[in-house]
């Protein structure tokens, strides 16, 4: 459109811009649904591996779940490429036969450490009064389905939670063998009031693996394979120094995440800490009596982080524990032998591991919760603590200077003979082989 040379110049500024923002408005769809396709069927093989690889190879799907907190969306937990993962877009298959195409919002978890890949939230508004069974991702925003994975979308029908406490444990790796420190731990879990824990696998020992089918077996534990090293070049570390590894840690933060997303219907309250860390309270004889108190003090609180304290392996005591001499048999630490702890360090910052509210929770870090909608509250040292039993932080420290801390030992013979009952179906099964 040109102006008459009749026209002064303001209002031919104004019919411009008009003019413009109008083709731009035409343009842009003004509803969140760019297109809709009429289809036969929803196309492509449904995705079975807990991680999957879009084209490109710039972008991973772990899982999309269903999410009603914040609007209606669904949350697809992903890994991307900070700087080349641009834009998605999410193809939504009803169940009337017809694909819905929506550009996706993506939401960089901001702990990513330096690395090129992170963990991020793929954001894809969900058409209203439509049922949604799949959505698919692709970088074109006119993509042929038929090659495309497509994912069950998750938490659709939630039930209502039936177990009270949950553990997520992430990325089990190298090969992991401390098994009697593991059995001790499932068994303490149970004590204190565990019901479930989720682990994710990456690797461990033949024994170590032996424990683990029992307790699936059993119904305390769910293993979720974590095979990243298929896709990206997983670091051991948590921070970057630039080696031409990947991703940090294993990609402890997407397993995080995914666990708490897994759970969120199943269980009243999940715990976050790693395989070698027990959550101790320290006026309560158990979790249920623990969180109790928590809440009646902090009712608007649904993350409660509890601060670690190391328990070295270098420090043994020598108790007279009766029914454990054939524990000696059992690779791995004792954790009755460990009830000393390290002092604090002035100058350093105690990490702090999770009780959350899962429901809450919009995305979660190692030591803290980055989004959620409710209050995070410290709890006192006199309360509870971590009891992690590890290699010392301090290694130059005089035994004269060790906490003795001796809580574990209320448990002994639940405990022992716990452990005893499991040892006898697993290990001298193994050696007798």
């Amino acid at each position: 459109m040109l102006c008459s040379r009749k026209m002064g110049f303001g209002a031919c500024l104004v019919m411009v811009t008009c003019s413009m923002v109008s083709m731009y408005y035409y343009r842009k769809p003004q509803k969140p649904h760019l297109v809709e396709r009429d289809i036969d069927e929803c196309p492509g093989k449904i995705a079975r591996d807990v991680i999957t690889a879009l084209r490109g190879n710039e972008t991973f799907i772990i899982t999309p779940y269903h999410d009603p907190r914040d609007g209606s969306v669904t949350r697809v937990l992903g890994i991307v490429h900070h700087q080349k993962t641009k834009e998605l877009f999410c193809y939504f298959c009803t169940g009337n036969q017809t694909i819905h195409v929506v550009k996706a919002k993506i939401e960089m978890h901001q702990d990513r450490f330096g690395f090129p890949f992170g963990l991020a939230d793929i954001i894809c508004e969900e058409p209203p009064n439509t049922r949604l069974d799949y959505i698919y991702l692709d970088s074109a925003e006119d993509a042929d389905l038929t090659g495309l994975p497509r994912f069950r979308i998750q938490n659709k029908d939630p039930p209502r939670y039936t177990v009270n406490f949950t553990i997520c444990i992430s990325t089990m790796f190298g090969n992991y063998s401390n098994t009697l420190q593991l059995i001790q731990t499932m068994e303490m879990y149970k004590l204190l009031g565990a019901q479930k824990v989720t682990l994710y696998l990456n690797s461990c020992s033949p024994q170590v693996q032996e424990v683990l089918e029992y307790y699936v077996r059993e119904g305390t534990l769910e293993v979720i394979p974590w095979l990243i090293e298929k896709y990206l070049k997983p670091s051991r570390r948590w921070d970057s120094v630039n080696d031409g590894t990947e991703i940090g840690y294993y990609g402890q933060l997407a397993t995080l995440n995914d666990c708490i997303y897994r759970n969120m219907y199943k269980t009243k309250y999940v715990l976050v800490n790693d395989v070698d860390e027990i959550i101790m309270p320290r006026q309560h004889d158990n979790w249920e009596c623990l969180i109790d108190s928590l809440q009646r003090q902090h009712k608007d609180v649904g993350v409660f982080r509890v601060e670690n304290h190391i328990f070295p392996q270098t420090m043994v005591v020598d108790g007279n524990f009766s029914g454990t001499s054939s524990w000696r048999e059992v690779p791995g630490f004792n954790l009755l032998q460990h009830v000393n702890r390290e002092p604090d360090r002035p100058d350093y910052f105690n990490a702090r591991k999770l009780i959350v509210d899962p429901r809450k929770v919009i995305q979660t870090s190692v030591h803290s919760v980055l989004k959620s909608q409710g209050k995070s509250v410290d709890v006192p040292l006199d309360v509870a603590l971590i009891l992690h039993c590890r290699g010392p932080l301090q290694k130059d420290l005089p035994k004269t200077r060790l906490i003795e801390d001796k809580r574990l030992w209320r448990y002994n013979v639940s405990l022992i003979n716990n452990v005893n009952k499991v040892l006898d179906q697993i290990i001298f099964k193994t050696t007798k082989r």
